[in-house]
Order: C-alpha cells, then structure tokens, then sequence
C-alpha cells in the first residue's frame, strides 16, 4: 500500500429511531398494570394512551366498551355520576365536560402517585376489581308471586357496576363538604384499592352480595 493511499473510516450505522411510548397524561405506564381477577382480564382494557379520548369511535356498537380504555370508561362515569334517577338522559351538573373531567382524573392521579408513589392507574384497577360485586339479586314470578333469586353477575356488569359505585360515592362525598371533588376521588380510590369497608363502592358490593346470598 502506498502512502498516498488513506483508509476512510467505516460509518457506523445508527440503530433505528424508536417511537417513544404512550403514556397515560405522559406520566404513567398502563401495559404493566396487573389485573388479578381472571374474569375480568378480557373486559378491562389497558391499551397505552396518552389522552383517554377515543371520541366515541366505539359507541353504538355493542359489547365494544370493552375495548374503550378502562380509563376513559371511569372518566365517562365521572362526567354521569351526578345526574338524577329519574332521567335517563345524561343531564347531570357533569354532562358534556369531559375534558373537564379528564382534567379533574389527570390531577386525582398526580395526587395518589404523590401520597403513595404508586401507578395510579394500577390503583384504579385494582379498586375496580375490589369494588365490582360477584352476585346479585334478579325477580323470578311463579305462580302469581314475585321472588328474589341469586344470579352471577357477568364481566361487563361487574365493572360497570364498580364504576358507577366509585364515582357516585365521589360525588355524594363531595356534596356538602369542605373537601374537592378531586380529594374525594383520592379517599374513594385508595379506600377501594385497599378494600377498606369505608369505601362507598366496597359497601355497597359487599351489601348487594349479602342480600344475594340470603335468597339462594
């Protein structure tokens, strides 16, 4: 080799780019939340978003709410969770404010990762599996005559049902007191998530299950 002749340097190739992860609110990890109930792994969607919006892609389609982040279905029951009885539609204090109530989730959530470091969105599920009842109560008629009768609660029942209980016990903990809603939401959660009896939501499983074991 002469010495006018150089060896150029082999360039090096760069690995490829990849894309960050999606991060609930760009904090939190939601694929390695473990769901302990079995029966419910089907039903709880923990697909990683970084805003729990899909803009109801998945309304009027039935059975797809399964597929809605589990999230945003606590979020859709927040925005409910005030509304009479006796109106079916959604016309409660909270209804069409749902980036207000993401808003308000966002904050419940920095607060209980601050308080216990925990991944809130662990919390949320595993309160939603402490607070989603296994048996209920259904009328049978026989013979003129109306009787309870104890049935088993399907999946998606169960969670819509421990849904509604924790945001409506957020909600009536708020009325008349002192404390923001999103400080109820905290109690709320993390009494759930230890299956405390002074949950609003564990009460009401544990009361709806014992009047369901009385008419076996």
């Amino acid at each position: 080799m002469s010495e006018e002749e150089t060896i150029e340097p082999v360039a090096e190739e760069t690995p490829p780019h990849e894309p960050p992860e999606l991060l609930m609110f760009g904090k939190w990890d939601s694929t390695n939340v473990q769901i302990n109930d079995v029966g419910l792994v089907r039903y709880i969607t923990l697909k990683p978003v970084l805003i729990p919006h899909t803009s109801g892609r998945h309304a009027h389609k039935r059975f797809h709410k399964s597929q809605i982040p589990i999230v945003e279905r606590f979020v859709n029951k927040m925005i409910n969770a005030g509304r009479r009885k006796e109106k079916k539609t959604r016309t409660g204090r909270g209804a069409g404010k749902k980036l207000r109530a993401i808003s308000t989730l966002k904050r419940v959530f920095e607060i209980i990762n601050y308080r216990t470091g925990l991944n809130p969105v662990q919390v949320l599920v595993t309160a939603i599996e402490n607070a989603a009842p296994a048996e209920e109560t259904t009328r049978i008629s026989y013979g003129g005559m109306a009787y309870p009768r104890s049935v088993d609660v399907s999946p998606q029942r169960r969670i819509d049902l421990a849904l509604r209980y924790l945001s409506v016990g957020a909600v009536r903990s708020a009325h008349k007191n002192a404390k923001s809603i999103e400080e109820c939401l905290v109690d709320e959660l993390l009494l759930a998530y230890k299956n405390d009896p002074g949950s609003f939501a564990v009460a009401r499983k544990e009361e709806r299950e014992r009047v369901a074991r009385s008419a076996r």
